[in-house]
């Protein structure tokens, strides 16, 4: 279980230019929907991109995959996708609906006996110690268990790699709890935000491609609505923006309907291109 800091950047890592895709696996809240039990118009609907696996992204890079968040539907999501292969795990926090699919990311140390790189923040690190003991237990026959390679984001704001690929960092939060987020060049990952400071736009700046999680019309405490996700992506000035984490209170196509153009909602399975 090697444990180390996040590493910065050299300058010749910043100057490459790579083009890269992000994959939504999945673009729901965390009961996902259909929600257990529930018989209303989205949950009951069968078109497809209301259909919608809790919330995660797959980024490919100059052949490198990368995950964003490993929650409970991760395995239904590795075989709809086919991922055979990981080169890092990268954690949003530690919220259920993100993490509970870790276990299932042991098929791949099974495979390739070597420990999975996990790129996180101190906070995400101890939960996690806390919550899956066993992943860091120290023994000759580690078969047993998902190995990780933890890199540890030593700052709220900050540059580092994970698997080679340059990778942006920023923090904010969620119900007190510290989320990351994470850049890819003109890309960004922003999901579970509700309380954040204003020097965000700064490590936003430049970002043309934004993802960013938006639960449904209603007031949250714990997440943005429509409303403020939009008006967060405005002060972003990105030039596409998709929403995430969607609550089963919103069909997909009236929702789009009354979304500024350059706004619409992710749904699974779409992916997008960006360049680093």
């Amino acid at each position: 279980m090697p444990l180390a800091p996040a590493t910065t950047l050299s300058n010749r890592s910043k100057s490459l230019i790579m083009d890269g895709t992000c994959l939504f696996l999945g673009t729901g809240a965390s009961s996902g929907i259909p929600v257990i039990g529930c018989h209303c118009p989205i949950c009951s609907s069968r078109a497809v991109h209301n259909r919608r696996l809790r919330s995660s992204v797959l980024i490919r890079i100059n052949q490198k995959v990368l995950l964003i968040d490993s929650g409970p539907d991760f395995r239904q999501q590795a075989l709809i996708h086919k991922i055979d292969r990981l080169d890092a795990l990268l954690l949003t926090h530690t919220h259920y609906d993100h993490i509970a699919g870790i276990d299932e990311l042991r098929a791949y140390y099974f495979r390739d006996k070597w420990p999975v790189p996990c790129l996180l923040s101190q906070e995400s690190f101890q939960e996690l110690e806390s919550r899956y003991d066993y992943l860091f237990e120290r023994r000759e026959d580690s078969t047993k268990t998902a190995q990780f390679k933890f890199q540890i984001l030593e700052n709220d704001f900050g540059s580092t790699a994970i698997a080679d690929i340059p990778v942006d960092y920023f923090s904010y939060s969620q119900c007190n709890m510290k989320v990351t987020g994470f850049r890819f060049g003109n890309f960004a990952y922003v999901t579970d935000i509700r309380e954040y400071g204003h020097e965000i736009f700064a490590a936003l700046s430049g970002v043309q491609k934004l993802v960013v999680g938006a639960i449904s019309k209603a007031k949250s405490h714990a997440h943005f609505t429509v409303d403020e996700a939009v008006e967060f992506a405005l002060k972003v000035g990105a030039h596409h923006t998709w929403l995430t984490h969607i609550a089963h209170h919103l069909d997909h196509d009236a929702t789009e309907q009354l979304l500024p153009p350059e706004i619409r909602l992710g749904y699974d399975g779409l992916e997008i291109e960006f360049r680093i």
